[in-house]
């Protein structure tokens, strides 16, 4: 077993690949799906007999440690009111579409925000950095709850933006990915 292995295993790298060419990584803190939902748009249409509010323009979305950002987003919410203010449901949000935690970030072309499930999904040329790890995918699922979030290889295709600022090719239906490694001290050839 080489020493990449090894420390892979042992939780040097937060990244695991799983059967199926699904990606998972390991836990955070348990996000607040409860916390207030703070917004922020350049345009705001209210659609009450729909229970919806589209955003578009700059969008900012925070709740808790999380935020979601993109170009647009439709915020759908229940009819039923609790002291004073509509249910949120749902966010769907699309256009560069940018969702950050505490040590991670992901990147995609569509999320959709399940309060209800406590989910995050993320479609289209997604990539997941945490610390110096990148991993590329067509599907990114994050579960608040358990702070695991999986990738797979759903719908890749085309070109993406590594966290280094290179560009790599991805090929149709795989997961791709670079784990940093260590600064280590070279051994002696005495």
């Amino acid at each position: 077993m080489s020493n990449l292995f090894r420390l892979a295993l042992n939780g040097v790298l937060p990244l695991a690949i799983t059967i199926g060419a699904a990606v998972a990584v390991s836990a955070q803190t348990r996000h607040n799906s409860n916390a207030p939902i703070d917004f922020g748009a350049d345009h705001i249409e209210l659609q009450d007999k729909a229970n919806r509010a589209v955003l578009s323009g700059n969008v900012s979305v925070k709740q808790a440690e999380m935020t979601l950002r993109s170009a647009r987003m439709t915020v759908s919410y229940t009819g039923q009111v609790i002291d004073g203010s509509p249910q949120v449901s749902r966010l769907d949000a699309a256009g560069g579409v940018v969702v950050t935690r505490p040590d991670q970030t992901a990147r995609g072309n569509f999320a959709v925000y399940d309060l209800n499930r406590r989910v995050v999904t993320m479609l289209g040329a997604v990539t997941l950095t945490q610390g110096g790890n990148t991993v590329n995918g067509g599907r990114l699922t994050i579960n608040l709850d358990s702070g695991r979030a999986v990738i797979d290889g759903s719908s890749v295709a085309g070109t993406r933006k590594n966290g280094d600022g290179t560009t790599t090719t991805a090929p149709g239906g795989r997961v791709t990915g670079r784990f940093s490694v260590p600064k280590r001290d070279q051994p002696s050839t005495n």
